[in-house]
């Protein structure tokens, strides 16, 4: 599978983006995860073809991740940012047990 994202940038803190990845088939599930400076990659949220969302604490209630079938991509709605989800922001899909990893996109929380 291969997955290509979109959407990162430089953003205020309380401000949003959207990313999106598109895989170049279908999969079960695609998600998204982040890592910051210094620490472990660490999951966001994930969604099954079923529709089927998963999010992190941290994350809930602030981001929406979505999907769309046709289009074997998902999308991840960013709002209310905070300087802590400064990260380079990972597409991932799962199928059949094989993870697969797209490339990072940096959002960048910044005053």
């Amino acid at each position: 599978v291969q997955l290509q994202a979109f959407g990162g940038g430089l953003v205020q803190p309380g401000g949003s983006l959207r990313l999106s990845c598109a895989a170049s088939f279908s999969v079960v599930v695609m998600g998204w995860y982040r890592q910051a400076p210094g620490k472990p990659r660490e999951l966001v949220a994930t969604i099954t073809n079923g529709g089927s969302a998963n999010y992190a604490d941290s994350v809930k209630g602030r981001f929406t991740i979505s999907r769309d079938n046709t289009k074997n991509t998902v999308y991840l709605q960013m709002n209310s940012l905070k300087p802590d989800d400064t990260a380079v922001y990972y597409c991932n899909a799962l199928d059949w047990g094989v993870n697969y990893w797209g490339k990072g996109t940096l959002v960048t929380v910044s005053s």
